[in-house]
């Protein structure tokens, strides 16, 4: 009855959509169904347009005689439904449209996972693979399997499964689509070295594969060529692992013989052990470090027993021969990977907090279990500023730090307090009683930079394209803050000489002074280039200038203004001076001729730029043409050197230093491939002394004197006197133009990466003038400049 009704209800459908389609010629506006009107004459047209009224009532009354065959449904009354004219075309869209295409899997199959249980007996290895995965695609698909395996049976659900070879792969037909189980019988023989045994094991290609072996004997280095072993256990005389495999890949799977042969009565374990430990007292918490070193004399070492001292916490066990670690009641149960090994090494790391400030403290440390003799040392290093006092115990004797174990030296981050030597009796468990008493910190500079040399790079758009070079020496300080002028942004960081990134906060930039794996132990460089958006250039008119501040201390800052060649420039402000109105004095009265920048013509008045310590000899290097002259071999020999000579390279800005001379006969030699050798000889008396090096062009076994040498400068007093030169032809040399200063090397160098390498597009003048200025001790402070410019 079902089955009729429907089939009625269908053709009242096909009744009424026929209908439809015949009224739609009577309906303004309608959309039609595409139609061949070619082919129908013109005269039929009219006629259908006449006929449609009665062809209209019979499909109705033939549908509604349809209709009337089936019994009326409960609870459904005839309804009118009434369809404006946009929805009834939208009707008509909607059923013209094409039906999509349905998808297709992108891939026939998957192997979702893999299960293989091996069997070890005598000379053979037997396991069971169940492999688990889906049919995507209807029909038969072809899916790889594994490769490499000697398969001797295949079902899936209880039914043989067809196989086909592919040289060494096997390629199963599985039908779909729906989930599928696959049970895959594999063999294989063991292959024999001295001592070991091991076969190799195909790995189904599913997405995940897990194993278990089963293997005679107790088995305590059983080993994998790839995967990971989860759990071993043994039982029976037999031992079981578990492990995690690499999908698609051939493991092998290796044991010990000896494990698995009747073996003779066990050897008598006979091991030593050395333990070096470490003790760090912190603001907060005691950390001890423990480096064990373990050799064994006879038998095998298979687990060792540590005990820890009361009190710490374990944070930490590593070793290259350690397999798994295992915490007892007694302290550390630590398992060996190789148990064939000679010797092993392990490092425990135990940490304890304590009230903070001063405080006492009564330790052990950490000792192994079950040795024929244990030695040990023990080295403490504190924290801050503290007095330590530790009485000898038997069996530790004081020992001085330069005697330790070059290891535990290595370990030490911090000045060594005291150190400790011990030989542990059995039983015995060493202490020591720490007296601790800490004091305040005192404020003290993180980070300080010796010297700046600032390059600022003017365009006529009035941008500028400024680099710092930062000489720093720095104790722990991570980040320098910059405070760029409003409307500057940084283009570029490096640290000794690698990039950095630098991190942008709300009250400025910071720039890194550290890097992961660098930890200077002396003077390095860190740099940075920013570009500022100024004013452009009027026909004239003045310019103000600002290097950023900076929160670290600075010797002096030496900064030079490239500006274009089409301005003229002179200084009428801001707290930097001009390097051509200095001179120092060198308590003789006369100036000093010698200045800190490339290129100035003889006789220009300068002055001294580093505030030097004792024993200290800088200086710079250049050529005729006043250019600095970087990787200059600079080599210092004197009979009161220990090492009889020094020897250093000159900077990108031809600089170079030596520090912690002694006082004695110097010779100061100067060498580079094409030029001549410069050498001078003076007597030193550890004052710090500068030297100007000009080295010429000439054959290289070729020695000239150098031509100029800095004014000792008197660390005696306190204040240095800069005075301003007052002889009688001062006002003759102030009415004088000032005479152009060409460009250093430094703005050589700057217009180079600004055309190729940083990450900027700026208009670089090649041609110019060069303005140098300079200011010392800059503490927290702005360096500012400020120009007067008139158009040429």
């Amino acid at each position: 009855m079902t089955s009729k009704m429907m089939t009625v209800d269908r053709y009242a459908a096909r009744c009424v959509n026929l209908v439809l389609l015949v009224t739609r010629i009577a309906v303004p506006g309608a959309r039609s169904a595409p139609r061949d009107t070619g082919s129908q004459p013109r005269g039929s047209a009219g006629m259908s347009r006449g006929g449609a009224p009665w062809l209209a009532a019979i499909l109705m009354m033939t549908a509604h005689a349809a209709s009337a065959q089936q019994p009326p449904r409960p609870n459904e009354t005839p309804r009118a439904v009434t369809l404006t004219l946009a929805e009834y075309n939208r009707l008509i869209d909607l059923a013209g449209r094409p039906t999509p295409a349905p998808t297709t899997a992108p891939v026939a199959a998957v192997l979702a996972s893999s299960d293989l249980r091996v069997r070890v007996d005598r000379d053979t290895a037997r396991g069971v693979f169940t492999v688990n995965g889906d049919a995507l695609r209807s029909g038969v698909s072809r899916v790889n399997l594994i490769s490499g395996a000697t398969l001797i049976d295949a079902s899936a659900a209880g039914r043989p499964l067809p196989l086909v070879a592919h040289g060494a792969a096997h390629t199963a037909l599985i039908p779909g689509p729906g989930p599928f189980s696959l049970t895959l019988e594999w063999g294989a023989p063991l292959t024999f070295r001295p001592g070991r045994a091991a076969f190799v094991l195909p790995v189904p290609k599913s997405g995940t594969a897990r194993a278990t072996f089963d293997i005679p004997g107790d088995q305590a280095d059983v080993r994998l060529s790839s995967g990971l072993v989860t759990r071993r256990t043994a039982a029976d005389g037999r031992t079981i692992v578990e492990a995690t495999l690499d999908p698609g890949s051939s493991v092998e799977v290796s044991w010990s013989m000896r494990d698995s042969a009747p073996t003779a009565a066990a050897r008598e374990l006979r091991t030593l052990s050395e333990v070096m430990t470490l003790v760090t007292l912190g603001d907060s918490d005691v950390r001890m470090v423990a480096l064990i070193d373990l050799t064994v004399l006879q038998g095998e070492l298979r687990t060792v027993g540590v005990r820890l001292p009361t009190g710490y916490e374990l944070t930490g066990v590593s070793g290259s021969s350690l397999e798994n670690s295992e915490p007892t009641d007694e302290g550390l149960t630590l398992t060996i990977a190789n148990p064939a090994a000679r010797s092993h090494q392990f490092l425990i790391s135990l940490e304890r907090p304590h009230d903070g400030g001063s405080f006492n403290l009564d330790t052990g440390f950490v000792a192994v279990r079950d040795v024929q003799r244990e030695r040990g040392e023990v080295a403490i290093e504190g924290v801050g500023t503290l007095e330590l006092d530790a009485p000898e115990r038997e069996p530790l004797h004081r020992i001085d730090v330069r005697e330790l174990n070059r290891a535990l030296q290595s370990l030490a981050r911090l000045p060594l307090l005291s150190a400790f030597r011990y030989q542990r009796a059995a039983g015995a468990n060493p202490t020591l009683a720490f007296d601790v008493k800490r004091f305040a910190d005192a404020g003290v500079l993180a980070a300080v930079a010796d010297r700046a040399v600032a390059t600022t790079l003017v365009t006529s758009e009035g941008r500028a394209l400024t680099e710092v070079i930062l000489t720093v020496q720095n104790r722990a300080q991570p980040f320098l803050k910059v405070s760029l002028p409003q409307g500057a942004t940084m283009v570029s960081v490096d640290v000794a000489g690698q990039p950095a990134k630098p991190v942008l906060g709300t009250d400025g930039t910071r720039v890194p002074l550290l890097r992961p794996g660098f930890r200077p132990n002396g003077p390095y460089q860190v740099s940075y280039v920013y570009l500022h958006a100024g004013t452009p250039f009027d026909k004239k008119g003045d310019i103000e200038m600002t290097l950023p501040r900076m929160d670290m201390p600075v010797g002096i800052v030496e900064w030079e203004v490239f500006a274009p060649e089409r301005y003229s420039m002179k200084s009428i402000g801001g707290n930097a001076i001009e390097t051509s109105m200095m001179r120092v004095s060198d308590g003789s009265g006369r100036g000093d001729s010698s200045r800190s920048f490339s290129g100035p013509p003889a006789g220009m008045t300068e002055k001294i730029v580093e505030l030097g310590v004792p024993g200290q000899i800088s200086g710079v290097v250049r050529d005729q043409s006043g250019g600095l002259l970087p990787g200059v071999t600079i080599e210092v020999t004197s009979d009161a050197l220990t090492e009889r000579a020094r020897t250093a390279v000159s900077d990108g800005n031809g600089r170079f230093v030596f520090m912690n001379l002694p006082a004695g006969r110097m010779s100061v030699a100067a060498t580079l491939p094409g030029f001549s050798t410069a050498r001078h000889d003076f007597i030193f008396d550890r004052r710090p002394r500068e030297l100007i090096i000009e080295l010429t062009v000439g054959s290289v076994t070729e020695t000239i004197t150098v031509s100029a040498e800095r004014p000792v400068v008197d660390t005696q007093n306190a204040m240095r006197q800069t005075i301003i030169s007052n002889d009688a032809d001062e006002p003759r040399r102030r009415a004088e133009p000032p005479p152009i200063v060409p460009p250093s090397q430094n703005v050589v160098e700057l217009q180079r990466r600004a055309s190729g390498v940083l990450p900027v597009r700026v208009d670089i003048p090649r041609a110019g003038t060069s303005h140098q200025f300079v200011k010392p001790l800059v503490v927290d402070q702005e360096t500012t400049v400020k120009l007067r410019y008139k158009r040429r």
